[in-house]
């Protein structure tokens, strides 16, 4: 039952900040650099999946461990860290094999994906352990 609710945590945080930074303060980054690469209406099912994928990896490798250490510090830096290579992932990726990505969407999405994962493993280690003693 813990893992539930961390994840829920969890999701609902990144939820809504990628919604705060897809759909409002990046948004006009997204579509002048990279816009003729984007669908007029995202994959609603792939962007499901990753998000579950994704938080599955953040519990697993970040929260979990920084919950047993007991250490916030543990959180915002390994938090930082698998955002950091995942978003690396996915945007390196992308400018080796695509015509037309941008090497500022990529850095941009880089430190993006960083600090949204040490906020949300942060967010939700300290409402695991402070608020519901988890």
């Amino acid at each position: 039952m813990d893992m539930i609710v961390r994840f829920l945590i969890a999701g609902g945080t990144m939820g809504i900040l990628d919604f705060l930074w897809l759909g409002y303060l990046s948004k006009s980054l997204y579509t002048t650099e990279i816009g003729e690469l984007m669908l007029a209406k995202p994959n609603w099912a792939a962007a499901m999946a990753f998000y579950v994928i994704y938080l599955v990896g953040v519990m697993t490798f970040v929260i979990t461990p920084s919950i047993e250490k007991n250490s916030p510090s543990h959180a915002i830096f390994f938090g930082a860290l698998f955002g950091l290579v995942a978003y690396a992932t996915y945007d390196l990726t992308n400018l080796a094999t695509m015509k037309g990505f941008s090497l500022k969407v990529a850095v941009i999405d880089m430190i993006w994906g960083a600090a949204l994962t040490a906020i949300v493993s942060l967010v939700t280690f300290w409402v695991a352990t402070k608020l519901i003693g988890r």
